[in-house]
């Protein structure tokens, strides 16, 4: 189901199911908030998921991330965070 992610809709779902916020993804990436949450909207569309909770519980069994990785430091320096998502 996963493969059907388009590659910017997959580097989205990551950082959601690392914790970030739809502002931080935005920073992070370079692209408006509301582009942002279409990508979100798109891809738990396509997984067929309704809460983030869920998004997360897919992005980890379709290997879009693992429950041990972490935001890098370029992404936490964008995000404006000093901490990431698992943490």
């Amino acid at each position: 189901m996963a493969i059907e992610l388009t590659n910017r809709e997959r580097e989205v779902v990551r950082l959601i199911s690392l914790g970030c916020s739809n502002k931080e993804v935005a920073r992070i990436l370079g692209l408006a908030v509301s582009t942002v949450d279409t990508h979100r909207t798109n891809a738990m569309t396509k997984l067929g998921v309704r809460k983030v909770a869920l998004l997360t519980r897919m992005a980890i069994k379709h290997r879009i991330t693992k429950s041990t990785e972490t935001l890098t430091p370029a992404e936490k320096r964008k995000a404006r965070r000093k901490k990431d998502g698992w943490s």
